[in-house]
């Protein structure tokens, strides 16, 4: 379906804006120009999902999770005492494998799961044919281990092109990104981590964060970032209860 929409500004720049776009007949066009913001998706092709345009102040936590078994736990720990029962948590396949316990107290826990894909690597670089058998395999598996058919998917590394997103969509799936990362990967300390969340989130947000054993400070600065959204007015949604109260789709391709 084909739409526009604007942040904000005057009624007469909208339509400016509105009478540039008409010039692209196809592809995407992005446009920031001052307050006004535009988004012109002009063709009937799948995107990745960034955020979503919605009034309403909710945010979706997102977890990736590919290795290591330190780090998950003190995230559950944490998003229980804080009695935080949505979130979503992108799994790759082989770790899940290997972790059936771990993911079974996610399961349990009642978070959202999706998928990361099986293999660590930039699906941009593989075949059709090899895209289709990484998502296949990494379902195959998520769905004997969660008991569940995962419908959303979250590349290795972020890495996609719109041939990856188009072979998802034949497979059922939403290619799910983010808007606000937490750069916790990077373990640049708790408080730049809670900063940035913090400070970045808005409503219809998608916020990065990980549980691999290589962000060693997300634990830390989670209970932070979830007091302080919350007195900023958040509710905390799963991606798939984010996508359903989205007033219109934000997508954009790279």
């Amino acid at each position: 379906m084909n739409f526009f929409w604007i942040l904000s500004g005057k009624q007469l720049k909208r339509y400016a804006v509105l009478a540039l776009a008409l010039f692209f007949a196809s592809g995407v066009v992005y446009a920031e120009s001052n307050n006004i913001q535009v988004f012109f998706p002009t063709n009937n092709e799948p995107n990745a999902i960034y955020s979503v345009k919605t009034e309403k102040k909710m945010v979706a936590l997102t977890f990736d999770i590919s290795w290591g078994e330190k780090r998950t736990g003190p995230i559950l720990d944490v998003l229980e005492q804080k009695g935080l029962k949505k979130a979503t948590f992108f799994l790759s396949s082989p770790w899940s494998e290997t972790h059936p316990d771990i993911v079974k107290r996610i399961v349990d826990s009642g978070y959202e799961i999706g998928s990361h894909g099986h293999k660590h690597e930039n699906y941009s670089t593989l075949s059709d044919e090899e895209i289709r058998k990484q998502i296949s395999t990494a379902h195959s598996i998520l769905k004997k281990v969660t008991g569940k058919d995962p419908n959303l998917i979250r590349y290795p590394n972020g890495d996609f092109d719109k041939r990856v997103i188009k072979i998802a969509d034949e497979l059922g799936y939403k290619s799910i990104q983010w808007d606000t990362d937490s750069l916790d990967w990077k373990n640049p300390g708790v408080d730049k981590i809670v900063k940035r969340v913090t400070s970045k989130a808005h409503p219809g947000d998608i916020i990065l964060l990980h549980a691999s054993d290589s962000c060693q400070q997300t634990h830390e600065a989670l209970p932070q970032i979830i007091d302080q959204l919350k007195e900023q007015g958040y509710e905390f949604v799963t991606v798939s209860e984010l996508l359903s109260n989205a007033d219109v789709k934000t997508d954009e391709v790279k």
